[in-house]
């Protein structure tokens, strides 16, 4: 039955191997490339080696790279010995005639075989039946990032060989020179990284119809962070630096000082949006970059908020324009009684309010005594005429709401406000910097 399923399959070879040299005219004689080379039942050695032409682009939003590889394998088939000293270069279209792993690339979103101008192959044989089979193949490999680190991140990406349905007693695979046999990523150049270390490993893939041969080549990349200084860390570095302008300009001068702050905050909230369209929309990634955007962008709003506080406080000075500002505590004060009138009438009101408070005290301590001492001789006890009930409680209730206001309002106080951007000239830098330290340092050094 084996014998008439070869003779089925080889029909269709004979005619193309009667063009053929004589020499592969005798060895694809009786060859049956659907069947594997078998020793003494054991499974094929493949050896690999690779040489890597280009990495082309590394994406972070995909996640994945793409490069362009020369995949050599190589293995012995007894089938194809022959005598001689010299090895046999054949077209590569007469691979198609032949036996060859079934070799994918893991993980691989597309690939593709060069084919210009000629299918890039290679078939060379030699005479103790070695068969060296070569391929250009430009492919798309996935790799997962880990960019909480980013921009000064390292990223371990792989390029992993499996066979396709020969499992491990079939078919086994190795590295023809162990970490050797993978060249081409000394001399390599790429815009962004730098090839720090590159390893080879082998291993088994498991799977639910068996175990299948896998090698895999280890690359490790850093990215180059001279680009993102440039581009990103100088100029929000130095838009903190403008916002601190403000503290060196009047504080009333509220339009100069207004419009740096706006600027500059809204200056560092587009460059935030812009250093994140190269990146994915990721929630689970806090990226170093990100960080450092958000403390720049924290920095430029507290300056902005400084001089709210400090004008603020300059409002409510006792030295401040009554006319200028229109406000004071005298104002909050007749607030809380219910009562609205002009500034120029409040010192009026307050004299008023006193002349009140001391009729009412009197007519309250007139009461008192009138109730203590009777005033006939019998000892009886008049019986006065029910008074109105003087509005003295709520006015006492007030008068105390007033006090603790006061009292909250004076831990607040400020003697001199324009001391408040004095301190801020020399508590923002120290406080930027000390923060760029410890920056700096666990993001490069942890």
């Amino acid at each position: 039955m084996v014998r008439m399923l070869e003779n089925s399959l080889l029909s269709a070879e004979v005619k193309e191997g009667e063009i053929l040299p004589p020499t592969i005219q005798k060895l694809m004689k009786g060859y049956n490339k659907y069947l594997r080379p078998f020793f003494d039942n054991g499974p094929v050695t493949v050896g690999m080696s690779l040489d890597i032409a280009s990495i082309d682009t590394i994406s972070e939003i995909n996640m994945d790279y793409t490069a362009t590889i020369f995949l050599r394998q190589r293995w012995t088939d007894e089938r194809l010995v022959f005598e001689g000293n010299k090895s046999l270069s054949l077209d590569g279209r007469l691979v198609e005639l032949l036996w060859v792993p079934d070799t994918f690339i893991v993980d691989s979103k597309k690939s593709f075989l060069h084919d210009i101008t000629v299918e890039n192959r290679l078939i060379r044989i030699f005479p103790n039946g070695t068969v060296l089979y070569a391929l250009r193949i430009t492919t798309t490999v996935a790799c997962n990032m880990d960019l909480t680190k980013y921009p000064m991140d390292k990223q371990t990406c792989t390029l992993q060989l499996e066979s396709w349905g020969y499992n491990i007693n079939d078919v086994m695979f190795y590295w023809t020179r162990g970490n050797e046999s993978v060249s081409g990523l000394d001399t390599l150049r790429l815009a962004q990284y730098t090839v720090e270390d590159h390893y080879t490993s082998a291993s088994e893939a498991i799977y639910e119809t068996g175990h299948y041969p896998k090698l895999i080549f280890h690359f490790e990349l850093k990215r180059s962070i001279l680009y993102f200084i440039l581009e990103t860390y100088v100029p929000s570095s130095l838009l903190v630096v403008l916002s601190w302008v403000s503290f060196w300009i009047s504080q009333s001068s509220v339009p100069a000082r207004i419009c740096i702050g706006v600027t500059t905050v809204l200056t560092m909230t587009t460059l935030m949006m812009g250093a994140r369209t190269s990146l994915p929309n990721a929630n689970c990634f806090i990226k170093a970059i990100d960080v450092y955007l958000g403390i720049c962008f924290s920095f430029i709003f507290g300056a902005l908020i400084e001089y709210a506080v400090a004008h603020f406080c300059t409002l409510n000075h006792p030295d401040a324009n009554i006319v200028m500002y229109g406000h004071q505590m005298g104002g909050f004060d007749e607030e809380m009684n219910g009562m609205v009138t002009t500034i120029a009438a409040e010192n009026n009101r307050a004299k008023r309010r006193k002349e009140k408070a001391a009729v009412d005290e009197a007519a309250l301590a007139a009461t008192a005594e009138l109730v203590l001492c009777p005033s006939s001789p019998t000892g009886s006890e008049p019986k006065p005429e029910a008074p109105e009930e003087p509005p003295n409680r709520c006015l006492m209730v007030l008068v105390l709401l007033r006090k603790v206001l006061r009292k909250a309002a004076n831990c607040c106080h400020v003697e001199n406000p324009h001391l408040i951007d004095n301190y801020s000239r020399m508590t923002f830098p120290l406080s930027f910097v000390f923060v760029n330290l410890l920056y700096w340092t666990y993001y490069l050094y942890l």
